[in-house]
């Protein structure tokens, strides 16, 4: 590939290298440190692949005994950074809240502008622990409720979703939210993590460097997505209404979200088929067994149509509003989830960096005078 050759959204461009995670679509398989990231999903929790993704090993009994205490002494959000999300305009998107309580919380960390390795564990360690509490309370806030905190006696994945539906979660209902944020934790080199490295190969801090990966994610072509599957289902109401409303949308050439991704062209994304699993089982416990059956329905129209399988975000949403979780917040728990994986390649990017600087291809005019 020579110096000048182009492809329009770095398609197939190698932009680094990392030792944590990798696309391997030719075994379908996910890759995180050496492992499947789909039987990380199906044997130990988020914060076991968390602690993976940030310190590079599953951590032992003692180990994460430690990890799991650290994060519990961390969660506590300072009530300025509430205060300045009840400051925002009246009806903010809980992204741009998130985006603006990160910002705001680096004002607070006395260790913003050291990039040492011990600094900067320090920094992921509070990040992962304050994440579920400001996204459950951006909701909170927007709806004008009472900030909740998180409860000294659930572990972190049922904690996350008390402080949003205010119910303590059944074993399922916890199962299938931890395997939502373990699928999200990490996924190579998408537009998100991208922004997160770019910002911190000029060595800006670490909360710069998530800041930029919000504003990233928030877009309906990345992180967006779920959202917009959701209200496409709920819009459909019934399993019979499903294949003509997908085919009057292709008519008029619509995007239908939820199909489709730029490393998965011609095989299923894994994590899709491992979230289709969970709604399976919820549906069991919780009935709708409408919303599993119009999944499954679409799912064979796009494929049969357009030769689409589904991605992440299209069995992912289901399962989020199965779990009681409020479509505004699918966005925000994605980057909350994704956390693990940020923190990691920004700490990466520190311990072997080089600037990113690319070059273009000019099509504008030349040789003109005023």
């Amino acid at each position: 590939m020579s110096e000048n050759t182009y492809r329009p959204g770095l398609e197939g461009i190698i932009a680094t290298e990392t030792a944590l995670s990798y696309l391997d679509v030719d075994q379908e398989q996910i890759v995180i440190r050496g492992y499947d990231l789909i039987e990380l999903a199906n044997t130990v929790d988020y914060l076991k692949v968390a602690h993976l993704l940030m310190e590079g090993n599953l951590p032992s009994p003692s180990e994460y005994h430690q990890f799991t205490h650290s994060l519990a002494e961390r969660q506590a959000v300072p009530d300025e950074i509430f205060a300045i999300m009840k400051a925002l305009g009246p009806h903010p998107h809980l992204m741009d809240s998130l985006r603006t309580a990160l910002s705001g919380l680096a004002t607070f960390d006395t260790s913003l502008s050291r990039l040492d390795p011990q600094s900067t564990a320090e920094q992921a360690m509070t990040l992962l622990a304050r994440m579920p509490v400001i996204v459950a309370n951006s909701y909170h806030i927007k709806n004008h409720e009472a900030i909740v905190m998180p409860s000294p006696e659930l572990p972190y994945a049922a904690n996350f979703l008390a402080m949003i539906t205010g119910t303590v979660p059944d074993d399922t209902e916890a199962r299938a939210f931890d395997q939502l944020l373990t699928v999200y934790s990490e996924h190579e080199m998408p537009n998100s993590t991208f922004t997160a490295i770019v910002i911190a190969s000029t060595l800006s801090d670490m909360y710069g460097a998530l800041v930029g990966a919000v504003a990233s994610l928030k877009g309906t072509l990345h992180g967006g997505a779920n959202e917009a599957v959701m209200r496409m289902l709920l819009e459909m109401k019934t399993p019979d209404q499903v294949e003509p409303q997908l085919l009057a949308k292709l008519a008029r050439k619509e995007r239908i979200m939820g199909f489709g991704h730029r490393v998965y062209m011609k095989k299923p994304d894994p994590r899709a088929m491992l979230m289709k699993d969970s709604l399976k089982r919820l549906v069991t416990t919780k009935g709708h067994q409408e919303l599993y059956d119009m999944c499954v329905i679409g799912e064979t129209v796009m494929q049969r149509e357009k030769g689409l399988y589904p991605n992440l975000d299209y069995y992912a949403a289901p399962v989020y509003y199965l779990l009681g979780v409020p479509i505004d917040l699918y966005t925000p728990i994605f980057f909350a989830a994704r956390t693990a994986g940020l923190v990691a390649h920004v700490r990466e990017q520190y311990g072997n960096n080089r600037l990113f600087r690319p070059r273009v291809r000019y099509t504008g005019p030349r040789n003109l005078h005023p």
